[in-house]
């Protein structure tokens, strides 16, 4: 028997019609969130506990061409008229600063064991990072002839969104626990402030903190680095992560192998903070060892990139 949706409101379009009304049909089904994405996936749909407590919350709603998608799957787990869920979404969001501030995750959410990550970041001063919008983002990495990282070199364009802004954040995961932390250098407009790391889950956090506080409206650029201690440079898991907890107009990832040892095969792809989906697009290395990937207004979520090994190719 199927159960009719209502909202607590006089306008079935308002903004927390869906919300109110997904929760009302959550609870009238017994189901726990781990329950209801089991059956999903059993439909062969790939929805993650943390979308559809942002769903029900109202924090986020689905607005993705694979999440619409979900939602008539999830109309049917939970027993409720076809259709009934979808049409209370009502128009699409709003794009621009407006959209990107209220998409914005906590910098933990976007690591599937948070707790490390929160317990590392209260050693450190962040409060000012959320203030920072991230214009452009570029990231290049070197890997050696011996397949060890050497270097990350980073590059951001940031711009204040209220007065006082003085530091970003910066948190590397190192892939593999055991690999030695890198050393993190200043280049441009910032120096290096507080260092936390966490040898058991192989995390490092540090404040980069800008020349000089930015006003409302002003921009800066600010670049550093994690140098990889070496030769012999210590080797991940072949891949790279950028985490946005917010959208960012412009974000370039450019990988530089050793033309002495170029990798076999080479791919970018990305994961959906809230869905898990991932789309994947082959990425070519040139004979002088060069390979790069673009994003433009791309968050929240990680953008990736990997690479294998002539040997490692089956």
């Amino acid at each position: 028997m199927r159960r009719t949706l209502t909202a607590h409101t006089t306008d079935s379009l308002a903004a927390d019609a869906f919300p109110t009304a997904l929760r009302t049909a959550i609870q009238a089904s017994g189901l726990s969130l781990d329950r209801i994405q089991y059956r999903l996936r059993a439909r062969g749909v790939s929805v993650s506990v943390t979308a559809l407590s942002y769903w029900q919350s109202g924090r986020r709603r689905p607005e993705r061409a694979e999440s619409l998608a979900a939602l008539g799957h999830l109309e049917s787990v939970l027993g409720v008229a076809p259709g009934s869920l979808i049409a209370l979404l009502g128009p699409p969001r709003p794009r621009g600063r407006v959209q990107r501030e209220s998409s914005r995750l906590p910098i933990e959410a976007l690591w599937s064991e948070r707790e490390p990550v929160t317990k590392l970041l209260k050693r450190i001063d962040f409060t000012t990072e959320t203030a920072l919008t991230k214009l452009s983002q570029h990231d290049r990495i070197d890997v050696g002839v011996d397949r060890g990282e050497k270097r990350i070199s980073v590059r951001q364009v940031l711009r204040a969104e209220r007065d006082g802004v003085d530091r970003t954040l910066m948190v590397y995961d190192l892939e593999r626990i055991g690999r030695p932390f890198p050393e993190i250098t200043a280049h441009q407009s910032c120096r290096i402030g507080r260092i936390a790391r966490d040898e058991a889950a192989g995390l490092i956090a540090a404040e980069i903190l800008l020349n000089t506080p930015l006003a409302r409206g002003d921009t800066t650029i600010v670049e550093y680095a994690l140098n990889h201690p070496g030769p012999p440079y210590s080797r991940g898991d072949d891949t790279y992560s950028r985490k946005f907890t917010t959208p960012a107009r412009e974000f370039v990832l450019e990988l530089r192998f050793d033309p002495r040892a170029l990798p076999a095969y080479c791919e970018q792809y990305t994961v959906d903070p809230e869905e898990q989906t991932t789309t994947r697009r082959k990425i070519e290395v040139n004979a002088a060892g060069e390979a790069h990937a673009v994003a433009l207004d791309y968050g929240p979520g990680t953008f990736c990139i990997r690479w294998e090994w002539p040997q490692d190719r089956t």
